[in-house]
């Protein structure tokens, strides 16, 4: 079946509305301490330059190997340590991004529990003490403005806790969640009232009472698992509501409103398994705008929303991460999203990442843009290509936008082809890749005509395609039999093949007119720009 075919037109003289850059608000990262290494801060500078990212969040500020805090063993009197943050935030100021602070997890002299969840062992527990985790809260920030400027901090977000909603990241109840938030936030607001806060920071929606006691009832799950369409289901963000009448009851301070909105369940299926569940290709969208509906109605309408942390699953391993399908689906979901939310970080930039512990392979499903080698995976040129688009959009329409910058007045348009008998988010590939070879083998040519005009006549209009045979770093792997590990020329051999995307400059016409009418494959994404 061939698909209808997209259309779009943009005029220099046409009226736009506001266009905000969501999606390189902030990415994602594993944990601080890799943070620390050369290779993370040299991936990081890549897409900051390249994608234009503003922020990074990541886990483990105040875990063990950060040492920020700990206890004499002789005389009990708590010290504070904050080198290696020093460290590591002045590297990542110094690459032009700010941190999205995430206060977790327990450090290890304050965890009611230890190494409860990923690889590194992180302390997924509460503090024992509240009134010391203040302290070190206080501590920590008045440190940070005496090093960096009231002003710097104040530009920065602090979001308390991750995922508190699951016992591996936090080993207590919602009601402790919800004081410890209260306790931080206040500890927060009497440093400096204008330091930004904000939360519950809860995992991915789900259509079930699951969450909705002080702990998780599994038995809820039943009704994702003999579901037979997911998504007739109504899906709703964790305790958000409640976390938001909490804070109004309390007046505790609320800046924006965080969670993850991963387009994914993970329940069990009856019989003890956990299965993996994949939602439509326009999960996304519709869970954003659920969460956009509920924080206007509270009591906290002007908070912002930032979703800090989102790919097309949650799984360190699956395979679809490292192909074009990923790419596809980012561009898709955020320009279908457009003014639903102030961030959706992509969760993570980097295959720098050890919550499995590290990969086995060079390409092995990990969620970074960048493979470990330094490689850039399709959904780099995603992220890349997004951040080319203007200030001001001229005109949206299924599989394309087309927009203007305000400052030159330069059009571009922004197209790709999500093939429609794929109607699930792009479903994860676990254990081999022969979920997303059989995604790539989907699907007919769809037609792209793309039209800008008001151009300087001959003026120059770039045409970059990111497809199976260009910015492919997979296909190039392929075709060099695959081989495991590489080699100092395979890694600059990939890395190349990566990064070069097909690029061609054409020309307006006579009456500054510009047409694109060309055959998109399966998966592919356009970028026509004016330069």
């Amino acid at each position: 079946m061939t698909p209808p075919a997209i259309a779009i037109t943009a005029d220099t003289a046409a009226p736009g509305t506001p266009l905000a850059h969501f999606w390189s608000t902030c990415v994602g990262a594993g944990r601080a301490a890799e943070g620390l290494r050369a290779t993370w801060l040299e991936h990081l500078s890549t897409v900051a330059s390249a994608a234009g990212f503003r922020y990074v969040r990541f886990h483990g500020l105040l875990h063990d190997d950060m040492f920020v805090h700990r206890r004499d063993p002789e005389t009990g009197r708590v010290i504070h340590n904050f080198q290696y943050v020093d460290d590591l935030f002045d590297r990542i100021l110094d690459t032009g991004v700010r941190p999205f602070v995430e206060f977790a997890f327990s450090p290890p002299d304050l965890a009611r529990e230890k190494g409860t969840t990923f690889w590194w062992k992180a302390n997924g527990a509460p503090p024992t003490d509240l009134t010391e985790w203040a302290d070190l809260i206080r501590a920590l920030t008045e440190h940070w403005i005496a090093r960096y400027g009231i002003d710097e901090v104040r530009a920065w977000y602090f979001e308390v806790w991750n995922e508190p909603n699951l016992g591996p990241f936090f080993r207590g109840s919602r009601s402790e969640y919800f004081e410890l938030y209260a306790v931080t936030a206040r500890t927060l607001k009497e440093v400096d009232p204008e330091l930004r806060v904000g939360g519950p920071a809860t995992s991915n929606f789900v259509p079930d009472g699951r969450f909705a006691g002080e702990h998780e009832d599994t038995s809820q799950h039943a009704v994702v698992a003999q579901a037979e369409d997911l998504d007739a289901l109504d899906w709703r963000p964790v305790w958000v509501a409640e976390f938001l009448a909490y804070c109004h009851e309390n007046a505790v301070p609320v800046d924006f409103v965080s969670c993850h909105p991963y387009p994914t369940d993970w329940a069990l299926d009856g019989h003890g398994t956990t299965q993996q569940y994949t939602r439509a290709a326009d999960a996304t969208t519709r869970d954003l705008l659920t969460l956009r509906r509920i924080v206007e109605a509270s009591p906290f309408p002007r908070a912002e929303i930032h979703l800090t942390e989102w790919n097309s699953s949650p799984s360190s391993r699956d395979h679809t991460h490292d192909h074009l399908p990923a790419a596809t689906f980012v561009v898709k979901a955020n320009l279908e999203s457009i003014g639903l939310t102030d961030s959706l970080a992509y969760w993570t930039f980097t295959d720098v990442f050890e919550e499995q512990g590290a990969g086995d392979t060079a390409f092995h499903g990990g969620f970074g843009m960048i493979n470990y080698q330094g490689v850039p995976k399709p959904v780099f040129h995603a992220y890349r290509m997004m951040h080319q688009l203007g200030d001001q959009l001229l005109e949206r329409t299924e599989g394309a936008v087309a927009t203007r910058d305000s400052a030159t007045g330069a059009l571009s348009v922004l197209a790709y082809h999500y093939p429609p008998e794929v109607w699930l988010a792009p479903p994860g590939s676990f254990g081999g890749r022969e979920t997303v070879e059989g995604l790539l083998a989907t699907g007919a040519p769809r037609r792209l005509r793309a039209e800008l005009t008001g151009l300087r006549p001959g003026a120059s209009v770039t045409v970059e395609i990111l497809d199976a045979a260009h910015g492919n770093a997979m296909a190039a792997w392929a075709g060099l039999g695959s081989p495991e590990p590489l080699s100092r020329d395979h890694v600059a051999q990939l890395r190349k093949a990566g990064h070069e995307v097909g690029l061609v400059v054409r020309s307006a016409d006579d009456e500054g007119r510009f047409v694109f009418d060309e055959d998109l494959t399966p998966w592919s994404v356009v970028l026509l720009r004016e330069v």
